[in-house]
């Protein structure tokens, strides 16, 4: 069960299809279990629990985070993975990394946004993650001439109640007001 008081969010650049839907489904194939829960994304903000009543006092600050970020482009290309410190395979970006560092770190600079990593910021799709090591091969061999380059016209503040899918709570267009 969830405490009321708190309400677990997460902030992320959604994959335009038709490659978002390639990528979650190469996901769900090499057995990945969130590939159901979690569609193919950039993330600016993971899983982080926030005081519910601090919502309001975050998405103002999404807002201003979001205005003053100019839309840009992101190419994702070939893979990567963080093994054998952990168990992932992504795909990475070859242009946009500068543009997410930057939104990632505005994001986090409130006091309503604790996010302490034991891992540095690094932008990337994840398509494996504690799967077999076999899986985990063929997702990095199979994607390894993936390319993909698309305009990023805003990021999506997502929220999460413990079980099923991520739930979109709203997009924030950059360079101006929010949808």
């Amino acid at each position: 069960m969830t405490d009321p008081a708190t309400t677990r969010i997460g902030v992320a650049i959604d994959i335009p299809e038709p490659w978002g839907e390639l990528l979650t489904r190469r996901r769900a194939e090499a057995g990945d279990p969130q590939a159901a829960y979690t569609p193919a994304h950039v993330t600016l903000l993971g899983p982080t629990e926030v005081r519910t009543e601090a919502l309001p006092r975050i998405e103002k600050h999404l807002e201003t985070v979001a205005a003053a970020q100019l839309p840009f482009t992101i190419h994702l290309r070939g893979t990567g993975t963080f093994r054998p410190v952990t168990e992932v395979v992504f795909v990475t970006l070859a242009v946009g990394i500068s543009e997410c560092e930057l939104l990632a770190e505005a994001i986090v600079s409130t006091d309503d946004v604790n996010r302490g990593s034991r891992f540095p910021y690094h932008p990337h799709v994840t398509v494996a993650q504690d799967v077999p090591s076999e899986a985990l091969d063929a997702v990095f061999d199979d994607l390894a001439g993936f390319s993909a380059k698309f305009h990023v016209p805003a990021f999506t503040l997502f929220s999460h109640g413990g079980e099923g899918p991520w739930r979109r709570r709203r997009d924030y267009t950059l360079g101006g007001p929010g949808d």
